[in-house]
């Protein structure tokens, strides 16, 4: 049986060290930002235009999330059907990648829009390779309640060192497996 002590746990909700690693009687816990990322709307769409056109529109939403994450030296962890999960050790490229991807995307004419979540936070290295944790599940949860165009993030997640990102409130919203309301937050491309 492995215990966590919790008095060494930190707030998956943007707070902590970016990049620490902590070995707790046999778990490895690191701090990573997650972003998911989803075409909004995609079984309509498949539905609608069917099956060549929704492999036009994953082709390029991939290019774009591979593109972006090799430039801002984040992880695609995972690809989730039209989504992707991706896995930063500092939240700022996370959240920079995230805002191109999205914003390029959406500039595209008769293309469904895509919609992202991002969460910062300590979690499980599981197998060397798989993310578990509170920061995990706030950052599907997000994008699950992100509008077609949207990307939420905790309103916590705020840095001095985001370039290009302006943070944008949200209001308080219940986020589903989330105890708490959170206050929640926008992230928008800067002008």
């Amino acid at each position: 049986m492995v215990r966590i002590r919790r008095g060494s746990e930190r707030s998956s909700y943007g707070d902590g060290v970016a990049g620490e690693v902590s070995r707790i009687e046999g778990v490895t816990r690191v701090q990573r930002t997650f972003g998911f990322v989803d075409v909004s709307g995609f079984t309509a769409f498949t539905d609608l235009h069917g099956d060549a056109a929704a492999v036009e529109v994953l082709e390029h939403s991939r290019g774009l999330i591979r593109r972006y994450a090799s430039v801002y030296g984040v992880r695609v962890a995972k690809w989730l059907g039209d989504g992707a999960m991706i896995v930063g050790v500092h939240p700022e490229p996370t959240i920079e990648a995230l805002v191109d991807i999205v914003d390029e995307a959406n500039r595209r004419e008769n293309a469904p829009r895509l919609r992202a979540g991002v969460a910062v936070g300590d979690v499980i290295m599981f197998e060397g390779d798989d993310h578990i944790g509170q920061a995990v599940n706030l950052a599907s949860r997000l994008a699950d309640l992100a509008k077609a165009g949207e990307i939420l993030a905790p309103a916590t997640i705020n840095s001095p060192l985001l370039v290009n990102t302006v943070l944008v409130p949200h209001g308080q919203h219940t986020v589903p497996g989330i105890k708490v309301p959170l206050e929640i937050a926008r992230l928008e491309r800067r002008v």
